[in-house]
């Protein structure tokens, strides 16, 4: 094993265990560092060690990053790369002892910056109905009907709604969830949430043990979001919704709908598990850029 092959392998551990990042973050942030080793293989001529690492200058930084644009990747996959490099190089030096190291200074691309486009309330009982009609076993139509539900009522992400085993039931009023980085959060439960819940475990063939999944596939395994993502996907062409109408959109719609309704910023940062109020306050502007549409299609002047 080389000197980078354990400096990456500490790397993993690292994010995994101390900074507790999720599976998909660590893979992505793995797969650069990997990548940079390669690629400055061939650059300098040698397999990097700590020393050599740390010794990058923004030049070698740029001649990766033009060789990973080489690739077709995008501005914003470029910035998450830059952001993976800054954080690898910054662990080689903490590792090594060096607490002075500074990385070369790079700009990333700039982003254009996006709202999350919600779903109106009544698209999402569509969205619901059309998703579960699908199918015509009775158990199945009511799972899915309370995956859209609890994804919209509760504003889960679609990894935390799989993720949850049958040590939720009975569900009550609220739901202990645990979400990015482990953080713990509570959420309430509405009534109709519930109903659908306990419908589904009524018509579930599969007993909902502790420790099993609580939605199951038709054969008795864990549901999977990728599944979930197509069912979503028929139902918004059946309906002509547009192509933003994803499972993420209903943590959106939450999100949005209950700031319109008067939720404060704080509230819905803990509802939501963001680490920072920055990450919440986007909705604020989702808020007012839905009011200038009602407004420029209602008014008579607009």
């Amino acid at each position: 094993m080389t000197k980078a092959t354990t400096l990456i392998v500490h790397w993993h551990e690292h994010l995994a265990h101390d900074r507790r990042r999720s599976q998909h973050t660590v893979r992505a942030y793995i797969s650069t560092a990997e990548r940079l080793v390669h690629f400055l293989q061939e650059h300098i001529g040698e397999t990097p060690s700590a020393l050599s690492l740390m010794a990058l200058k923004q030049t070698d930084l740029r001649a990766f990053l033009a060789s990973r644009r080489g690739d077709g990747l995008a501005n914003r996959s470029t910035a998450r790369e830059l952001s993976a490099l800054r954080g690898f190089l910054n662990f080689v030096a903490k590792s090594s002892g060096k607490t002075d190291y500074v990385p070369p200074a790079m700009k990333g691309p700039r982003l254009k910056r996006s709202l999350p486009r919600p779903i109106a309330p009544d698209q999402v009982m569509n969205l619901a109905h059309e998703i579960a009609d699908r199918n015509a076993q009775s158990w199945v139509q009511a799972r899915d009907w309370a995956v859209i539900l609890l994804l919209y009522g509760c504003g889960l992400r679609i990894s935390e709604a799989m993720g949850l085993t049958g040590g939720v039931l009975p569900l009550g009023e609220t739901l202990l969830l645990t979400g990015k980085g482990n953080k713990q959060r509570i959420v309430p439960v509405l009534q109709h949430v519930r109903e659908a819940v306990n419908r589904y475990i009524e018509l579930c063939p599969y007993g909902p043990s502790p420790t099993d999944p609580l939605f199951r596939g038709t054969r008795g395994g864990a549901l999977s979001a990728t599944l979930v993502r197509r069912m979503m996907q028929q139902a918004r062409v059946a309906l002509g919704l547009p192509d933003s109408a994803t499972p993420h959109a209903l943590r959106h719609s939450f999100a949005t709908h209950l700031l319109a309704g008067g939720a404060d910023l704080r509230s819905l940062q803990e509802l939501l598990g963001h680490a920072s109020l920055s990450s919440t306050q986007i909705y604020t502007e989702v808020d007012a850029a839905h009011l200038l549409d009602v407004y420029e299609n209602a008014h008579p002047r607009a």
